[in-house]
C-alpha cells in the first residue's frame, strides 16, 4: 500500500511563498523507477497537473507555474517538495501529492498530466489560499 502525506499548505498574500512537503511510504522510493509530483484542484474547476519529478531528478512543470514553482526531492527522506514563489490568487486550490509507479521519466508534460488524470496514488491534499 502506497501512502502519501502532505504538509505545508496555508494562507498567504499575493506575491508570497509557501513550501509544500509530501512524505511517501518507503515502497515508493525503494523502486528503481517512479514519478512523484503535484496536481491541484480549485472549486468548480478541473484538476490541473502542476509539476513532476522522477527518481533520477528530471522535472517538468505546467506553463502556469513555470518559473515560479520548483519541485525537488530528498530520496533519503522519501520526500518531495514544491517551493511556490510569487503566488497569485489563481494558485488558490487544494494541492495533492501523487505517485505514479509505472512512470520511468518525468522530463515531459505527460508526467504531471498523468497525476491529474488519476493515474497512480494520491494523498489527502493540503489547502493553499492566496488572498489579500
Amino acid at each position: 500500500q502506497v501512502q502519501l502525506v502532505e504538509s505545508g499548505g496555508g494562507s498567504v498574500r499575493p506575491g508570497g511563498s509557501l513550501r509544500l512537503s509530501c512524505t511517501a511510504s518507503s515502497n515508493v522510493y525503494s523502486r528503481s523507477t517512479f514519478c512523484v509530483g503535484w496536481f491541484r484542484q480549485a472549486p468548480g474547476k478541473e484538476r490541473e497537473g502542476v509539476a513532476g519529478i522522477d527518481r533520477d531528478g528530471s522535472t517538468s512543470y505546467a506553463d502556469s507555474v513555470k518559473g515560479r514553482f520548483t519541485i525537488s526531492q530528498d530520496n533519503a527522506k522519501n520526500t518531495v517538495y514544491l517551493q511556490m514563489n510569487s503566488l497569485k490568487s489563481e494558485d488558490t486550490a487544494m494541492y495533492y501529492c501523487a505517485a505514479d509507479l509505472g512512470c520511468a521519466s518525468c522530463s515531459g508534460s505527460w508526467c504531471y498530466t498523468r497525476f491529474a488524470s488519476g493515474f497512480g496514488y494520491r494523498g489527502q491534499g493540503t489547502q493553499v489560499t492566496v488572498s489579500s
